[in-house]
């Protein structure tokens, strides 16, 4: 049965700046007004009460997560053997546990025999267990024996490209991913090697525009961060500028991006304790942490990309401390906080309807105790999340109450 809301909130933050007290309407899933009169509910609404220390917030979108990984060290080794319906159980869970800090929109850039869309599919259910929306790739596109060659999508040539492409877009894919630089997470590779050529990659682009889907780019090495960047992909990923001996950011490379508007990828976010990241990333991340702030400050726009699943320190529930761990290297709050929303929404091509609180937005929402733009580590403490108007994580201890008649 469609039920109407009507949250009353002491605080909202919508997705751009913080605001004071608002009447938030939510019907069909959808928000139909925010009211900053705070005046009286329709009398067919239930209304929710929020307690004076809350904050009401767009629910949380991870721009680069692995629904298929098991952020584990066997990882990659683990996606190869489990079958297809344990696989798809596992990263039914996987995206439930996002949902609960208040994820609740995810693109999923790498999976296995394309679940990620059956799985995406089944986040839009009306029953069953609530699930974060969910962007699908597909397996990402890579080069014979290339990085995440394993995931089984390998293409060289103009017309294998084009191939891949349109398969996702017969499939539904809303994106595509291709790996245009070796990863860490195979050994046969080298970060900081290029896998494509800049030809080719405009191939890619190209016919994924042609089919109406945007196009993201893990691109670890220095050549391949300016190659994916004037090919014109949506999204470059990690854009780390890897060298063979360490990280030279390249400020030409970096002025084009803001140039062109390509939103970049920052793979932020590692929970506290657990092992220390790969040897070949620990030594580099301190660079890679002060380049990531020069990035933002050139004026590219960066959004929030844990590569959630890819290692120990990185489940699929990471994107809160992406949030915190941001601000802590020289983000403001609101910038923080706008990359895991707003700008977010924006990157991922949904605007206004992800990201915002704000009528005609989808009511997703996420309500913490605090004020996460004056105490970051409020993010983490979780006191309702909705999706699509429905309450994944219930208030437990705030009224209900009938609207006054």
């Amino acid at each position: 049965m469609r039920e109407r809301l009507a949250i009353r909130a002491p605080r909202v933050f919508d997705g751009e700046r913080m605001r004071g007290a608002a009447l938030v309407l939510v019907d069909g899933g959808r928000i139909t007004a925010v009211d900053t009169t705070c005046a009286f509910p329709p009398e067919d609404a239930r209304v929710i009460e929020l307690g004076p220390g809350t904050t009401l917030l767009p629910g949380l979108i991870d721009c680069h997560t692995h629904l298929a990984l098991d952020a584990t060290p066997d990882c990659v080794a683990n996606v190869t053997t489990v079958d297809d319906d344990t696989l798809l159980e596992q990263m039914e869970q996987r995206a439930a546990s996002a949902l609960r800090v208040g994820v609740t929109t995810m693109r999923d850039l790498g999976d296995r025999g394309f679940l990620s869309l059956i799985l995406a599919r089944r986040a839009h259910a009306v029953d069953g267990q609530l699930l974060p929306e969910i962007l699908a790739a597909g397996p990402p596109i890579t080069t014979p024996a290339g990085h995440f060659a394993m995931l089984g999508s390998e293409a060289a040539g103009a017309d294998a490209l084009r191939a891949k492409v349109r398969e996702r877009a017969e499939r539904g894919c809303q994106w595509v991913k291709v790996m245009a630089s070796g990863g860490n997470l195979s050994p046969q590779t080298r970060p900081w090697e290029s896998q494509y050529s800049l030809e080719d990659l405009r191939v890619i682009v190209d016919e994924a525009h042609r089919h109406g889907l945007r196009a993201a780019a893990h691109a670890h090495g220095a050549a391949a961060c300016a190659d994916t960047t004037d090919a014109g992909f949506d999204t470059v990923e990690h854009a780390t500028f890897f060298t063979v001996d360490g990280v030279a950011l390249d400020p030409a490379v970096v002025e084009r991006m803001a140039a062109r508007g390509t939103f970049v990828s920052l793979t932020a976010g590692m929970v506290p304790g657990g092992p220390p990241p790969p040897p070949a990333i620990a030594q580099r991340l301190p660079k890679i942490t002060e380049n990531a702030l020069t990035i933002h400050r050139s004026g590219v726009r960066v959004v929030l990309g844990p590569d959630s699943g890819a290692t120990p320190r990185k489940p699929h529930n990471v994107l809160p401390y992406a949030i915190v761990q941001t601000i802590g290297i020289g983000l403001a709050a609101t910038e923080a906080l706008r990359s895991a929303t707003s700008l977010a929404a924006e990157a991922l091509g949904l605007p206004g309807r992800k990201g915002r609180v704000a009528a005609g937005a989808d009511a997703d929402l996420l309500v913490v105790n605090g004020d996460p733009t004056t105490d970051p580590a409020a993010i983490h403490q979780v006191a309702a999340v909705l999706r699509a108007g429905r309450f994944a994580v219930p208030l437990a201890t705030v009224p209900s109450t009938p609207s006054p008649a």
